[in-house]
Formats: structure tokens, sequence, C-alpha cells
């Protein structure tokens, strides 16, 4: 396991954190077996740790026209363009188990128009790119090209609130130099 630090910013310890930030830390280290360091990075100052984790859930956790496996995607491909570094790692890990495809969210990482995904996806994440490097292009002709992929206005909403959220997310991880955990690297290799 690394021993360089985590964040440029304190980390408090889950011993000290407010009581509703450690039962969330520890629910997911009994869940995953580990804590993912953006819940360690993040505790430091809880306030915002609540905010970010409510609409990280409300965005991730919800019924939606955006299957699990694409969330990750636009999450990916958006955090290897921003250099997140981080949420490539941590999400690519994620994708892995959600797509039940390691290869997939390798290529996605690296070339998402390259990768072996569907036109409905490639589609989303051409959208999500634009969203995520310039979004005052957005025009009713992107709405027309995702309805014609199956894609409803609520779940353009969900692609552009997920890439913007991420790019949040993004430049805090990358501004307070957060690493990702060395348990994400092997994650879910052997599909």
């Amino acid at each position: 396991m690394s021993q360089k630090s985590i964040s440029r910013f304190p980390v408090p310890e889950i011993k000290d954190m407010p009581d509703d930030i450690k039962q969330r830390v520890l629910a997911v280290q009994e869940k995953a077996g580990f804590v993912p360091n953006v819940f360690l990075a993040l505790a430091h100052r809880p306030d915002e740790f609540r905010a970010f984790f409510a609409y990280h859930d409300a965005l991730m956790e919800k019924d939606s026209g955006l299957s699990q496996a694409e969330r990750e995607m636009i999450i990916v491909a958006t955090s290897n363009v921003n250099g997140c570094l981080y949420c490539v790692v941590a999400h690519g890990a994620v994708l892995r188990i959600r797509a039940k495809n390691a290869l997939i969210a390798d290529q996605v990482a690296v070339n998402y128009r390259k990768a072996d995904i569907s036109p409905r996806e490639h589609a989303m994440l051409d959208f999500a790119m634009k969203v995520c490097n310039n979004s005052a292009e957005v025009s009713d002709k992107d709405y027309k090209t995702l309805g014609e992929h199956g894609f409803s206005k609520e779940d353009v909403w969900d692609i552009a609130a997920i890439t913007a959220f991420f790019g949040l997310s993004n430049r805090m991880v990358n501004t307070i130099a957060m690493r990702p955990n060395d348990e994400f690297f092997g994650m879910a290799r052997e599909f």
C-alpha cells in the first residue's frame, strides 16, 4: 500500500469524524473492504462532505434512463479529459464491475471514441464531452441526436448533471492532490 499522503490537507481519523460521517465511512468500509480516499479527504470539511455526497447520491443512486454502467462511463471519460487520476482509477474500477467487462473501462478511460461501446453510448459520451469542454455550444441538435438514441430530456439532464458534478469533483481532487487507493487498481480485472 502507498505510504504517500492522500491529500494536501489534513485527513481526520475516522474516530474523530462527526457521527453521521463516521457511520457512512464505516458502512462503505464494510461494503468495499476498504475506505476510498475520497471519503477520508473530504471529511476535512464536514458540511461540504455532506453536501457533496447528498448530490452524488441524488445523481448516482436514483432510478433513471441511464444504466449504472453508463453513468460510470460518463465519469471515466470526462475525468480523463479533466486529468483526474483519482476518478479515472476509482470509477474505472466501478465501471469494470457495472459493465462486467474489464476492457471497456480501460478503453473508455483512454479513448471512448475507439472503445467497444454501443452507438447509444458513443452519443452519450459525445454529449458529455461537449458539456465538459464547451457547454455554451449545447443546442437543440444535441437533444435531437440523443433522442434518436433513446435518451429522454430527463436523461439529457442526468448526463449533463453527472458531467458537471464530476467536473467539480475532478477539479477539487486535482487541487488537493487526492491519491487513488491502491485497492482500486486490481478490482474486477477478471471479467
